[in-house]
């Protein structure tokens, strides 16, 4: 640990040492908050260490400190670039700096000394003012502390005891030490280990930046080529990827090295990305499609896990105009090993180590070769739907809409088709519905043993439907359904063990059909068209279904649905 001196940071920023990187965010600070800062020095309470990485590579692109545009740094000089501390570098330099004009701006304004402030530890002794709010009998300018000539001028119409006062107040700012880590490296891997931790801090970083400015030229801006792909993928309602920087740079990584790490990211040349980035598009935009085709997915948050894309973009990396096939084994891994990592919940821990995992595996099997994709620990119980609870935005909650979704769900009075893309695109908690409501649940005190808001009692059902079912019980609202209800219990997955109004019995019964579904889906070599039994007719599509032995239905797809 080292440190600075307020008057070493004038030094060097003026000189051009000390500068903003590219992929750093702007300066955000207020002038008040610039002022606060001050306080906190002058009370010497503690307000962080500075992060510099010191290296001799000058990258081609750095940022301006706040409004302030800095010299170049001297050839062959190290350059001390600010990981962490970039507000607060920038207010001290803005605030002391005499160099360089101030920019004319009403968010920048001067800080000053209230020599009438109350010295309580909670009040701040410092203000950031309007030149026509500025009272010089009152508010000593903290831009002078560093010049002689200045400061002199500005302690002349004072008493001694003021003076002396602004003295001690000076003695604090020329005294004080900042700590400072610094990180000595031209290793940008180790840099980009660095990057990522602090960012995982709170302190809100760019990955894209920070590769354009280190090792991509000006006549390849990725960020224009993101936001391109954005605009291609808007149709289809996945045009969120665009702005989901990190997964798609893993996405480019996972597609060029086979490797989703920040290492491998920060090995990528300009000139690979540039020659390859067809691929990379491919990719992705054949990915959204088999999401949407395959797990009715309307955008990238229906999704259980974002990063299922990655693995997924690398199965149809191709050049230029081709395009991206599929065989039916392959169809047929891909699927399982979707929903197992959805039901294992298999990238909500070891994030990266199973995401390279099945990156690797994934390449397998793209290129014919004997590939494990899936192959891993898979568990699931009726548990998993009697104890999580529905909540749009939960992992858990996101895999079963997506199970249910499969089932094309029919609503319970109309019976029409539930319309599944209005649905998820728009996240509508109203188009869900608790199969036992809420209100007869809680006056019937049937809640002891399982939750009134689980899984198991949950289903699809349009907003005018589920206001006409209202509070009503099951064997009520049965009288409003269609006398044959063959299909909807079909597409909906319960039996009429619902209209007993036995919730305990209900949700056990429900939640072990979900876990016999979840297993067909997640079971590789097993397809549910295989089972010999008489199909039903969905008024859906036209399409039949086929009851298994054990009462789960799945609407048999097209060979290519598959």
């Amino acid at each position: 640990m080292e440190d600075l001196s307020i008057r070493e940071i004038l030094e060097q920023v003026g000189r051009g040492q000390i500068r903003i990187p590219a992929f750093q965010r702007g300066f955000v600070w207020d002038s008040d908050r610039v002022a606060y800062l001050m306080d906190s020095i002058y009370k010497k309470y503690p307000f962080g260490a500075l992060l510099f990485w010191r290296t001799k590579n000058v990258l081609k692109y750095d940022r301006k400190l706040g409004p302030f545009v800095l010299p170049d740094p001297k050839e062959d000089y190290p350059v001390d670039y600010v990981l962490d501390g970039q507000q607060r570098i920038t207010s001290i330099f803005g605030v002391f700096q005499t160099e360089i004009e101030r920019p004319d701006d009403p968010n920048w304004l001067p800080i000053f000394y209230d020599l009438e402030a109350e010295q309580t530890v909670q009040d701040s002794q410092f203000v950031a003012l309007k030149p026509e709010a500025v009272d010089p009998a009152r508010h000593f300018p903290m831009s002078t502390l560093f010049s002689t000539a200045e400061y002199r001028a500005a302690t002349t119409n004072f008493d001694d005891s003021t003076i002396e006062r602004i003295d001690q107040m000076q003695a604090i700012f020329k005294e004080v030490k900042i700590p400072l880590q610094l990180s000595r490296t031209e290793d940008k891997a180790t840099v980009a280990i660095i990057f990522e931790r602090v960012n995982r801090q709170g302190v809100e970083l760019d990955t894209l930046q920070l590769l354009s400015a280190w090792t991509w030229s000006e006549d390849f801006q990725l960020n224009e080529e993101f936001s391109d792909l954005a605009d291609e993928l808007q149709p289809f309602g996945f045009q969120e990827i665009g702005v989901d920087t990190n997964l798609l740079l893993r996405c480019c990584s996972a597609i060029l090295k086979h490797d989703a790490s920040p290492q491998a990211l920060m090995e990528l040349k300009g000139a690979t990305v540039r020659e390859n980035f067809d691929q990379v598009t491919n990719g992705v935009k054949y990915a959204v499609d088999y999401i949407r085709r395959h797990f009715h997915a309307e955008k990238l948050s229906n999704l259980p896990f974002s990063t299922l894309l990655v693995p997924l973009s690398v199965l149809f990396a191709v050049s230029g105009n081709k395009e991206a096939s599929t065989t039916d084994e392959q169809r047929e891994r891909v699927n399982s090993w979707f929903w197992r990592a959805s039901l294992s919940r298999r990238y909500s821990s070891a994030v990266l180590r199973n995401l390279n995992t099945d990156i690797s595996e994934m390449v397998n099997l793209r290129d014919g070769k004997p590939s494990k994709l899936g192959d891993f620990s898979f568990h699931i119980d009726a548990e998993f739907f009697t104890r999580n609870t529905f909540g749009m935005a939960n992992v858990n909650t996101k895999t079963f809409i997506l199970m249910l979704a499969g089932l094309k769900p029919l609503s319970f009075i109309s019976g029409s088709p539930v319309d599944l893309a209005k649905t998820l695109k728009e996240s509508n908690r109203t188009e869900f519905h608790h199969m036992m409501p809420r209100a007869y649940l809680r006056e019937s005190s049937q809640t002891q043993k399982y939750d009134d808001s689980c899984l198991a009692n949950f289903c699809f059902l349009s907003r005018t439907d589920n206001r006409k079912i209202g509070g009503d019980k099951p064997s009520v609202y049965r009288s409003k359904m269609p006398t044959d209800i063959t299909a909807i219990q079909t597409s909906a997955m319960f039996d009429d063990l619902l209209f007993k109004d036995d919730y305990e019995k209900f949700i056990a019964a429900r939640a072990d059909a979900l876990v016999d579904y979840a297993m067909k889906l997640a079971c590789i070599n097993k397809t549910v068209a295989a089972v010999p039994v008489a199909p039903v007719v969905s008024p859906d599509t036209g399409n039949p279904f086929v009851a298994a032995p054990d009462g789960i239905s799945q609407e048999i797809l097209p060979k290519d649905d598959i």
